[in-house]
């Protein structure tokens, strides 16, 4: 990126996932939460700011037959800059190279982002309620 914003591969530090998840609005985590899920990643984007870390999204799941991107969060004071679309265009990429034909491919939203994620052809869904 030329804009003083560098994409990088790889989940970020589990005090930036806590940190980042907070800033952004998303439900919190613990730290100890943070460091047990962030190594069982399949694929993971950072925004750097300055060598700081000032987005991420991830892709978990099993690896052959469902995929979830998730926990995409980007600090407020770097909004707007079409940061969150370059997380979810790197993610998207990624599952449409590597992940198997017929593989399915869920959003987790958590928080108001639904006109980005509809962009790359995401739209809600919800389980139909228990009896």
């Amino acid at each position: 990126m030329s804009d003083g914003y560098a994409l990088a591969e790889g989940p970020p530090s589990a005090e930036d996932f806590v940190r980042l998840r907070a800033v952004a609005g998303l439900s919190p985590f613990s730290l100890e939460a943070a460091r047990i899920a962030l190594p069982n990643t399949i694929f993971a984007v950072r925004i750097l700011h300055d060598g700081t870390c000032i987005g991420m999204g991830r892709i978990v799941g099993d690896g052959g037959c469902f995929f979830q991107i998730t926990d995409i969060a980007v600090d407020p004071g770097h909004r707007k800059r079409g940061l969150g679309k370059r997380i979810v265009a790197a993610l998207t990429d990624h599952l449409r190279r590597n992940a198997p034909s017929g593989a399915y491919v869920s959003l987790i939203a958590d928080g108001e982002a639904r006109n980005l994620y509809a962009q790359f052809g995401f739209r809600p869904t919800a389980p139909p309620p228990l009896a």
